[in-house]
């Protein structure tokens, strides 16, 4: 007798028990769920984010989004926009110095509206604000929210990443990034339009 006939496993041209059939069957299906619930995780994060800002439970919004993640891919974007405005306005040889500093003065306050939960309920409930605000809201009548996901053009760039892209108003895209952590899935990054 081998070692492979102790621990069950069938030796070359031995048939295949029962036992062994049904494991290897349970294996497969346990590795084909998995596989599905880590395909199906960016579709979760979507519309647990949408759940969360509908029912105006900003509190929940961390369990989608990794902000610090989040705040980091934003960042130097806006930077480097503030930055260029800088030197658009100054000129580059007077600019150059200063930039990096005032950069980051301004920045931040801007980032960390941007990237909060109610800066992303912001994002996503901005049409339904802006009737209120307007006072073009019908008493009684529930706001339809704006949802920059819908109609979103998706996809996954790696077996970890996975993007929707949308246009901006000026018909720019804009994606959304979320990234695979174990078998959940996050908002972490924003590619904002140029």
């Amino acid at each position: 007798m081998s070692i492979a006939h102790d621990i069950g496993i069938p030796e070359t041209g031995a048939p295949m028990t029962q036992k062994t059939k049904w494991l290897l069957a349970g294996i497969g299906v346990l590795l084909l769920a998995m596989f599905a619930f880590a395909a199906a995780g960016p579709y979760l994060a979507i519309n647990g984010i949408r759940d969360v800002v509908a029912n105006g439970e900003y509190g929940g919004l961390p369990r989608y989004v990794d902000f610090d993640k989040l705040r980091e891919s934003i960042r130097p974007q806006i930077q480097q926009r503030i930055a260029g405005s800088i030197v658009g306005r100054m000129g580059r040889s007077d600019a150059s110095s200063m930039v990096s500093g005032v950069t980051a003065v301004i920045s931040e306050p801007a980032i960390d509206a941007m990237v909060s939960p109610i800066g992303i309920a912001t994002l996503l409930r901005s049409t339904a604000l802006v009737k209120q605000v307007s006072g073009k809201a019908v008493p009684g009548k529930r706001l339809e929210t704006y949802d920059p996901l819908k109609g979103a053009r998706t996809g996954f760039e790696s077996a970890s990443v996975f993007t929707a892209t949308v246009a901006s108003a000026e018909g720019k895209p804009m994606v959304f990034e979320f990234t695979r952590n174990g078998l959940s899935w996050k908002l972490t990054g924003i590619r904002l339009p140029d």
